[in-house]
């Protein structure tokens, strides 16, 4: 059992990161990234959300729309409880740390449309050999992917605003190549899991 779950999370973190191997989560990856502090914030709220609303979702799941066949709601009420989780995530990081509040400005309330959260939900409910306990491991494993992906996209893009960038590459383009680069090392991890 032990096993088993050390595989889910290392495979979700590594083998199949949300970021750069599913390609879900891309707005606020690229967004967020400038800064290591803004990127290390949106990364806990993306952990802490992604990991409440696969709970979430995959309770109601079981226990709501399976049972009342209800199951053509799904994404629906995902998309609500996501909602639901970011708002008080906002509210949270408003009253706990005002500078990570205005750092993250309009990327904070994206969250809810972060595809790589809703993406993780699904899957997670979707994958039949997913226990309540298997679906969060996973869950936390992708917000740790995200996490490690996003810092290390970060710092190298700091990195990169001290480096004499040719004009033509500068921002977003350069941005672009980094998480290529970063994408093609994650494939090396494939034999692990």
């Amino acid at each position: 059992m032990g096993t088993n779950l050390l595989i889910i999370l290392i495979a979700a973190m590594l083998v199949n990161n949300i970021v750069l191997t599913k390609f879900l989560g891309l707005c606020p990856f690229v967004g967020v990234s400038r800064k290591l502090s803004t990127a290390a914030g949106m990364a806990g709220a993306v952990i802490f959300v992604m990991t409440l609303a696969t709970i979430i979702t995959w309770l109601i799941q079981e226990y709501v729309l399976k049972v009342y066949d209800l199951l053509y709601l799904r994404t629906i009420v995902f998309i609500l409880v996501i909602a639901a989780l970011v708002q008080m995530v906002e509210i949270i990081v408003k009253k706990v740390s005002p500078p990570l509040y205005q750092a993250l400005g309009i990327y904070l309330p994206l969250i809810t449309t972060n595809c790589a959260i809703l993406g993780v939900a699904i899957l997670a409910a979707d994958t039949v050999e997913f226990g309540l306990l298997e679906a969060t491991v996973f869950a936390i494993g992708n917000g740790l992917g995200f996490a490690l992906a996003i810092i290390l996209f970060s710092a190298i893009r700091e990195k990169l605003d001290l480096n004499d960038v040719p004009e033509g590459m500068e921002g977003v383009p350069i941005a672009f190549v980094v998480a290529t680069i970063l994408s093609l090392a994650f494939m090396g991890f494939a034999g692990l899991a």
